[in-house]
């Protein structure tokens, strides 16, 4: 994964089949949440916006008839009349706020809700069978999968439902305001050569077209705010990136004085920042200067041309008024794709991107990496023996890693990996699942699970009980367990901290993060282990210790220890030696250990 340089993406653009195939993929991805087992409060919420939204428009369907009341009121100098008005705007004035309260709370109900299905749903499906780890080695646009799920799954929902309320909102208003133009505006006669030509429903033709102009201009200058946003968005996620990733190596960073470096890493990506805020600076420049424009004749328009009526008598105060509303209202309707330009450009770049991460997700089960046909086939064992069959590891920048290796482990084997560290590592990846490229069958024992020690053990934040259990709960071991675990660990000094909470991670060394993965297999007293270099921070006499009391606390245990030096061979049955040969391929040979 880099962080150097800024991946630019583009949202679904171009012909209708390509916005209408994105859009069918976003709704087959996100569409469930409403049959799933919340449905029914999803349809209550969903169903409750609707009638809200219906509430909504009846009541602007009210104001602009009172609107009109008010005005002839007014021209009138009828007292009795106006005053009636005031009392109708005080019962519109408090169901409007009303509603609008009802409204809020049911629509960020509907969000949250949704949001936290969707993050459930693309968590589940990115921290299940390893695919949080294979995807780094998979092509495609999936890059900071925990920005586009904290982010990005976000605004697409918010979004999502933002965007279809207003546009069930316009719809609503355009059918209805369409009837009222019609029928207080009605119709105008146009004086052309001597010859009179009647116009039915002028203002709403006039509407039409008002909209549909100011539509057009927005989608041609919003092109470019679609493209800015989304290249913004993935620079804003890399530099997030490599600030956290600053943060998380401080020490590292600190140690070998490595400050300048970052700063320079960090000033490179927020160049970037800028370059990209520039454009959507200018992209948001020139739609402001056409909708502030457009904006500003929308009030003034309709009163201009409605305005003869008025002055030869034909129209009186309040129908110019309510017919000025009524354009307003219908204007607005039909001005929804220009209203919500940049926020339908910010929802499609966060769908795009959280469709990319899923999208590739799923491709993990089905399709190779970099074009690599085969896969290695896992399996179990009729007995509790792993047994490794013509094994071929692949990798994507070049040719296999190893070729034709065969070997079988049977239960309480204890056998020491050593030889070409490259090749070691690979090995450790593939029978723990983690690398499936390649060729070969796989056998895992039967009826066993093998307790895998990476070299740097994950420590999660939170107390010290919950880092000694994971991946497991705290609350299955009791704590007089727990300390014995460390004790054998050579951690007994920190067994009064169990309920501290610290970053772990930053507290111990490496060493002592490598006893407290030593820990973790004393509590959770496995069969079969396979470790990984999980002691080479210690020195020769520390990790005897260890040794020693990993053959006593586990006399029949299966143990795999990838190791590179000679005192490890005296805690092991056999070894096998991993060598590299003159075709560049990696060879195994079997020794007998001493």
């Amino acid at each position: 994964m880099t962080i150097d340089a800024p991946i630019v993406r583009r949202t679904p653009e171009g012909s209708i089949l390509s916005r209408y195939r994105f859009l069918r993929r976003f709704i087959r991805m996100a569409a469930p949440f409403w049959t799933t087992e919340d449905r029914w409060k999803a349809i209550g919420l969903t169903a409750g916006l609707v009638l809200l939204t219906l509430a909504q428009v009846v009541l602007a369907i009210w104001t602009n008839y009172w609107n009109g009341a008010l005005f002839d009121a007014l021209g009138e100098r009828s007292t009795s009349r106006f005053l009636a008005q005031i009392g109708i705007f005080a019962i519109i004035f408090s169901l409007t706020m009303a509603v609008a309260a009802m409204h809020l709370q049911v629509k960020k109900r509907l969000q949250i809700s949704w949001r936290g299905w969707l993050t459930r749903h693309v968590i589940d499906r990115w921290m299940s069978e390893k695919r949080h780890y294979r995807l780094t080695f998979t092509p495609g646009e999936h890059d900071n999968p925990d920005g586009r799920i904290a982010d990005d799954i976000n605004i697409v929902t918010d979004l999502a439902i933002s965007l279809s309320h207003t546009l069930v909102y316009s719809l609503l208003i355009l059918g209805s305001f369409v009837d009222i133009l019609l029928s207080v505006a009605g119709g105008t006669t146009v004086s052309l050569n001597g010859s009179s030509l009647h116009v039915p429903g002028y203002m709403v033709v006039l509407a039409f077209a008002y909209a549909g102009a100011g539509t057009v201009m927005g989608l041609i200058l919003g092109q470019p705010l679609v493209r800015s946003t989304n290249g913004l968005q993935t620079v804003e996620a890399n530099f997030r990136f490599g600030l956290a990733r600053a943060r998380e190596q401080a020490e590292a960073i600190a140690l070998v004085g490595g400050e300048k470096m970052e700063r320079q890493r960090s000033f490179a990506l927020f160049s970037d920042i800028r370059e990209w805020w520039g454009r959507q600076t200018l992209a948001y420049t020139w739609i402001l200067f056409f909708t502030s424009g457009y904006g500003a004749l929308l009030p003034v328009f309709p009163i201009l041309v409605c305005a003869p009526q008025y002055i030869a008598g034909t129209m009186s105060l309040g129908v110019l008024m309510q017919t000025a509303q009524a354009f307003q209202k219908l204007t607005s309707a039909l001005s929804w794709p220009i209203d919500n330009l940049a926020d339908m450009a910010r929802w499609s770049a966060s769908a795009n991107r959280v469709l990319s991460l899923h999208d590739d997700l799923a491709a993990l089960d089905e399709q190779p990496v970099d074009g690599m046909e085969e896969r290695i086939e896992f399996a179990t064992a009729a007995i509790p023996t792993l047994i490794i069959s013509d094994l071929h590891i692949s990798r994507p920048e070049g040719p296999h890693v190893l070729d034709g290796f065969d070997v079988e482990i049977r239960e309480g084997e204890r056998v020491l990996i050593d030889g070409d560290a490259d090749a070691a590592v690979d090995l450790f990846k593939v029978v723990a699942g983690l690398w499936p490229w390649g060729r070969g069958r796989v056998l895992l024992p039967k009826d066993r699970s093998i307790f895998f020690m990476p070299q740097r053990p994950f420590i999660p934040h939170g107390s010290l009980r919950t880092a000694i259990s994971y991946p497991d709960e705290p609350d299955l071991f009791d704590d007089n367990v727990i300390r014995a675990a460390l004790d054998h660990a050579g951690l007994g000094y920190l067994t009064m901290r169990l309920g501290d909470v610290e970053a772990w991670d930053q507290v111990l060394t490496q060493r002592g993060q490598q006893r407290l993965g030593f820990a973790r297999l004393f509590l959770h007293r496995p069969s079969w282990i396979f470790m990984q270099e999980a002691s080479d921070a210690f020195d020769p006499k520390g990790e005897e210790k260890m040794m020693e009391t990993l053959r006593h606390e586990f006399p029949d245990a299966t143990i795999m220890t990838i190791g590179f030096h000679p005192a490890l061979e005296r805690f092991h049955d056999r070894k096998l030696c991993l060598e590299r040969a003159e075709n560049a391929r990696l060879v195994p040979i079997s020794k007998d250990g001493s």
